[in-house]
């Protein structure tokens, strides 16, 4: 599997012979507005795409399969909308077909929580998330992980905007995925806890998988991502797990296989 970040959560997975685009935003640095009720107010996001406007086109085209683990803008943004293939496979929670389709797409697979999908060869699991505790958890919405799954490739899972919680733990210690892509930031709101994985959520991950390969994403682009890689760095340096873990800048890519 060849991964590649682009920016926040949407990164590029060259898997099975496809190229699946995760949670694609597009937006110029500063074009859109803060995340309301964060201690950082800052324009979003807060910093340039690592690569020409020229190829995020070329991405967007052709790209053979879409993973949108939620439709919050910062995993899917109107310029990304408009520049996507309406045909192109899409992936996602069933609670997001009612949008996606008034966006336009018409090539949707809502993955059920009770049985895979199949979706070009690729097994497709998915898994509850929580993004938040309590009322601001409520109103954040429904949001999912996905496992991917295919012949001669590392199973791998697409986190999504969770916080650690049963059903992430339970669905990691009976699936027991080679990769994890982590979606990190220690991301909240000035009321409220945290509504993505901290230090100590990677710390869990970690230890409930002493040997998966861990990705860490959805870092410094955004106003109420808290959390820096360095400070992840040094967390799982302490905690004896930096060699398996991956923390990209964007923009950057490898090669990464099973365990």
């Amino acid at each position: 599997m060849r991964f590649q970040l682009l920016r926040h959560a949407t990164c590029v997975l060259e898997y099975h012979g496809r190229q699946i685009l995760l949670d694609p935003v597009f937006a110029d640095k500063g074009a859109l507005p803060p995340i309301t009720a964060s201690p950082r107010k800052r324009p979003n996001p807060v910093v340039a795409l690592p690569v020409s406007q020229q190829e995020v086109s070329s991405i967007a085209k052709s790209c053979d399969l879409l993973l949108v683990t939620h439709t919050h803008m910062d995993h899917l943004d109107p310029s990304a909308i408009d520049l996507l293939r309406k045909e192109t496979p899409l992936v996602c929670q069933p609670e997001d077909v009612e949008k996606l389709s008034g966006y336009g797409f018409s090539n949707l697979h809502p993955v059920a929580l009770d049985a895979p999908a199949n979706v070009q060869d690729i097994s497709i699991r998915r898994c509850v998330g929580h993004h938040g505790k309590g009322m601001v958890g409520d109103k954040m919405g429904h949001v999912s992980g996905f496992l991917l799954s295919a012949s001669g490739e590392p199973t791998v899972f697409v986190t999504g905007d969770t916080i650690w919680c049963e059903e992430v733990e339970e669905f990691l210690r009976r699936y027991t995925p080679d990769v994890v892509i982590l979606y990190a930031g220690a991301a909240q709101f000035l009321v409220g806890g945290r509504i993505t994985m901290s230090v100590c959520d990677a710390r869990k991950i970690a230890s409930t998988l002493p040997v998966a390969q861990m990705i860490a994403v959805h870092m410094e682009a955004y106003n109420h991502c808290l959390l820096s890689r360095a400070e992840l760095r040094r967390s799982s340096e302490k905690h004896g797990f930096s060699n398996r873990l991956r923390i990209p800048a964007d923009g950057e890519s490898f090669v990464i296989g099973g365990t």
